[in-house]
């Protein structure tokens, strides 16, 4: 078989309601780009049939390629799986749902060959979605480019074509709480945007909900920024000089009017704001240390229960063991 061009990964989990025609429309796409290529599925622990189906592929179409995980280990792990083994000179990450438009593929390889080294898909639209959906994933990107200190564009995905180099340079990268579009702007390359309309899901369930959403803004928020930590160090300087103040106005009225101090409410609701405001600096600072702590178990980013059409790297550096 000839060396591959093009590694095409595609994360899934419960994916059973659309595989069949993501696989359709990755073939018709991928025969048009005229080079070889593999498709790459990680079953990152579907409790449905979307592993048997990529099997039942895999029996007669040496393209397939599946990593089978042990459990489900999250979306941004079975990317990092999946570039782990990829073999192509460039690496391609999709979804399964058939939102990202596979036909955009093309545009990409076309760009790489002009010598791009990442080619992401930017979204203009959003279709399909709630008004809640697209406020909250509007807010988050703004968010995470306001606290981040590295350049991450907004309203984009993981819907990218890297160069070999690049993908390289991604398996080096260790950290457990990982935010792969972040880690791909922090390596640098050449780098440029193609615009699309995002359509939506052909069948199935958003495997990205609030929670979820939640989750990969701090972890994108604390992989490339300190921010939150100095934030919280300004609250507590402007708290303290606050209740400062306030501790020099009591002792005035105590000494030199005959006022009556009052106000034992007013000074419980003071308390109350100030105790909260220091269970907030908490809690950002536990963000930070449970990632510290997830850093230093030096546990697997994840576990294979099977491959196929794959051959274990035998690398020192590889950070996944095989059942």
């Amino acid at each position: 078989m000839a060396a591959v061009k093009y590694s095409v990964i595609i994360p899934m989990y419960n994916e059973e309601a659309v595989i069949q025609e993501t696989y359709r429309q990755l073939k018709k796409v991928m025969n048009s780009a005229g080079d070889p290529y593999e498709l790459i599925f990680i079953n990152d622990g579907s409790k449905d049939g979307s592993v048997d189906i990529i099997k039942d592929y895999y029996s007669w179409d040496q393209t397939v390629k599946l990593i089978d995980f042990s459990r489900n280990f999250g979306h941004q792990i079975a990317i990092s799986a999946g570039m782990d083994y990829a073999s192509g000179e460039a690496v391609i990450i999709i979804d399964a749902d058939l939102q990202d438009p596979p036909s955009l593929i093309l545009d990409m390889i076309g760009r790489w060959k002009e010598g791009y080294e990442v080619v992401y898909a930017k979204r203009i639209k959003r279709n399909g979605e709630t008004i809640f959906k697209k406020w909250s994933a509007a807010m988050f990107y703004r968010i995470l480019r306001a606290s981040t200190d590295i350049l991450i564009p907004v309203d984009t995905g993981d819907f990218r074509l890297m160069d070999r180099k690049v993908c390289d340079e991604m398996k080096q990268l260790s950290e457990n709480n990982r935010f792969v579009r972040g880690l791909v702007s922090w390596v640098g390359f050449r780098q440029t945007a193609i615009e699309y309309e995002r359509d939506e899901r052909l069948a199935g369930e958003t495997k990205y909900p609030l929670k979820k959403m939640i989750k990969l803004c701090l972890d994108g928020i604390t992989s490339f920024s300190y921010k939150p930590l100095k934030l919280a160090g300004y609250l507590g300087a402007i708290l303290s000089s606050l209740g400062f103040v306030y501790m020099i106005y009591v002792i005035y009225l105590a000494l030199f009017t005959d006022s009556v101090i009052k106000g034992w409410s007013s000074l419980i609701s003071i308390m109350l704001l100030f105790n909260g405001f220091v269970l907030i600096i908490l809690g950002i600072l536990g963000e930070y240390v449970g990632r510290i702590y997830d850093e230093t178990k030096g546990r697997p980013l994840y576990i294979v229960r099977e491959l196929q059409g794959l051959e274990k790297e035998k690398s020192k550096d590889k950070l996944d063991f095989q059942l």
